[in-house]
């Protein structure tokens, strides 16, 4: 008997992922207006940086990794005849001649750059440049990494960076999409832009092809991304759910597991929303449409055909899905098909699914801290917002970066200031700041200089800003200054403060609800309730002179909470204050025992060190040597630890 679909079931499944597993589309703009942003700051004339993959489509799903494209500015691919000339830039030209639809071979045309020729080889009497050489020299200056297709990937495999190259002209080999589908999807407007940006080339070639070492992939990720902007809701939650039952569930039988790849399930995604209007991607509907997703899947693998979107001549099932592959993995798919929608349940994500539960309307705030609860434990976010937080060479002053800014709506602006902000420690971080400000107009236009940009650095959260411009004036003695911005970031960290990684509490929940009236965006509410890490560089100008020790010259990412106490004690230390100095041992020595606003163990076993100093400081040598090794014994790996070189 058919399995009977209601517009009731349906819409419980809606409400299902958008409290647990997607978030609702509000929250998938702002991952995406926070993936452009960062991406700006990111790009300088060398590189333009693209987050992409499905973190940089919206989405973080379990498991997911970060996908960055580093696009090589300084190269040029031309697929016709060139049109301008520059002696810095490298030309390529494209050369399809005996090589796979979806593939090319880049010939050099010109190059005064010796990395590029170092990564040719001469074929035929003409030079192409090697995707292996290229992934081969890239490794060399990034240690202990790892190829992993066309990507870098890091040691956790959570990182995979894509150096690319562009393409401005629109490939003949895809000239064919611009006209192909007679549907409203794409909008005219949407193809446009498309074609506009032309394509990119990633550096992988045909497994197994003779010249495999000297092709590239072409690469849509942009369009991609544009296409997928497009989406409703609905499409979106029915990529999410291929997602899982592929990772959850096919992926689990070790006879499927590299079979099937994300990028297959979206492109079918795309094949059927030229197919059916846009009116039909609906909630009341998201099982009808998810079928029909997973049906055509089915079909793909039954008849070993996948077409790619935008160059249909490619199959990329071909070689991939056949003979005894293709047989295990269609019957796998079949014996899912023939639950129906049910066969979602498999996944361990959904598998908790009532319809009864979740067939109501969701009341806005319950969705609006959900949303809240999924940036916080954002560990994509985390990822990226570290990965900006070292790139020195960002110039956050650029006049044409300030000028786009200004530009932009309100809360894109917010989200500028936000990053600006976030980036303006580092900044300040390497200018030259002596002890004590005397008469000398360099050393004071240093120190305003230093000042001015750490008041930037207070608008990223409620805390660590303020207490690096206490650390300014802790270094160049002005021990009273810094005790009065002390006391203000102690006053600023209460109970209702929120951290990366963290697990929501009733205040928590009390405070978003004030919070969710006024519909704060996401910038302003990591302004006034999160709390950050103190993060001191290597050779960092405001590390306090008590931290510095010969020999040790790596950077800190300190616990604000734990760093507002330790530096309290230094200023009562220098003002000979010993009650207060005590006093703010002992605070110290509370907030490591309460964990207090400390997202991970390495921020625990930091504040030990800092207390380890304090006492020693004090003159307590036995206790500062406790602390030593309570540290130590939490993180034992010594070479990352500066309390095992405290204790020699």
């Amino acid at each position: 008997m058919a399995d009977i679909i209601t517009p009731n079931i349906s819409l419980a499944l809606y409400n299902y992922l958008c409290h647990n597993i997607v978030g609702t589309k509000d929250h998938v703009k702002t991952i995406r207006l926070m993936n452009t942003v960062r991406d700006n700051f990111s790009s300088d004339k060398s590189f333009t940086c693209i987050t992409s993959g499905s973190y940089g489509e919206g989405l973080e799903m379990r498991g997911s990794d970060l996908d960055i494209m580093l696009v090589r500015t300084t190269i040029k691919v031309n697929a016709d005849t060139q049109t301008d000339f520059n002696p810095s830039i490298t030309y390529l030209f494209m050369d399809t001649d005996d090589v796979k639809p979806g593939f090319t071979q880049l010939r050099l045309e010109y190059s005064r750059n010796q990395y590029i020729l170092e990564s040719c080889e001469e074929h035929n009497g003409k030079h192409y440049f090697s995707s292996a050489l290229c992934k081969g020299k890239i490794l060399l200056f990034i240690k202990g990494e790892t190829i992993h297709g066309p990507c870098i990937s890091n040691k956790t495999g959570v990182l995979d960076l894509a150096f690319s190259l562009h393409c401005k002209t629109w490939i003949s080999s895809a000239v064919n999409w611009i006209t192909r589908s007679g549907s409203s999807w794409p909008s005219h407007n949407v193809k446009q832009s498309i074609i506009k940006h032309g394509v990119l080339f990633v550096p992988i070639g045909v497994h197994g092809s003779p010249k495999e070492d000297l092709e590239w992939r072409v690469s849509f990720s942009v369009a991609e991304k544009l296409l997928i902007n497009t989406f409703t809701h609905t499409q979106l939650m029915c990529y999410a759910l291929l997602k899982m039952i592929l990772k959850d569930v096919i992926a689990n039988d070790s006879e499927c597991k590299d079979l099937l790849c994300s990028y297959f399930l979206k492109t079918i995604i795309f094949w059927i929303s030229e197919e059916l209007p846009s009116s039909v991607w609906k909630p009341d509907n998201i099982i009808t449409c998810f079928m029909r997703c997973f049906s055509r899947l089915v079909y793909c693998v039954e008849h070993s055909v996948c077409s790619h979107y935008f160059i249909p001549e490619y199959n990329m099932f071909e070689n991939k899905i056949e003979g005894r592959a293709r047989d295990v993995l269609l019957e796998k798919l079949n014996t899912l098909h023939s639950y129906s929608w049910r066969c979602i349940l498999f996944s361990d994500q959904i598998s908790n699914f009532d319809v009864a539960m979740w067939s109501f309307p969701i009341e806005p705030f319950t969705l609006y801290v959900n949303d809240v609860k999924k940036i916080v434990q954002s560990s994509m976010l985390h990822l990226a917002n570290g990965l900006l937080e070292t790139y020195s060479e960002l110039d956050i002053f650029n006049t044409g970066l300030l000028h786009n800014i200004w530009c932009h709506h309100f809360s894109l602006k917010q989200l500028y200031a936000y990053y600006i902000s976030q980036r303006c420690s580092r900044l300040a971080q390497r200018l030259p700041i002596d002890g004590a400000i005397i008469n000398n107009k360099y050393q004071y236009k240093q120190y305003k200089s230093c000042l001015s940009t750490l008041l930037t650095n207070v608008y990223h959260d409620a805390v660590s800003g303020w207490l690096m411009v206490a650390s300014l004036f802790y270094k160049t003695k002005q021990y009273r200054k810094a005790l009065y911005i002390i006391r203000y970031s102690i006053s600023k960290c209460t109970f209702d403060k929120l951290f990366f990684g963290m697990t929501l509490s009733e205040i928590h929940y009390l405070s978003l609800k004030l919070l969710s009236f006024n519909k704060a965006s996401v910038a302003c509410l990591l302004k006034i309730l999160f709390v950050d890490l103190i993060q001191l560089t290597e050779n960092s100008t405001l590390t306090p002179d008590e931290l510095l020790m010969e020999g040790w010259n790596q950077q800190y990412s300190i616990p604000s909470t734990a760093y507002v106490y330790f530096l309290s004690v230094l200023c009562h230390y220098h003002l000979n204050d010993v009650r207060h100095c005590q006093d703010s041992i002992q605070d110290l020595k509370i907030v490591i025992g309460e964990r207090y606003l400390m997202p991970d163990v390495r921020s625990t076993v930091e504040a030990y060190t800092l207390l380890g100093i304090a006492l020693q400081l004090f003159g307590d040598k036995e206790s500062a040597r406790q602390a030593f090794l309570q540290s130590l014994e939490i993180y034992p790996d010594e070479s990352n630890n500066s309390a095992a070189m405290r204790l020699l």
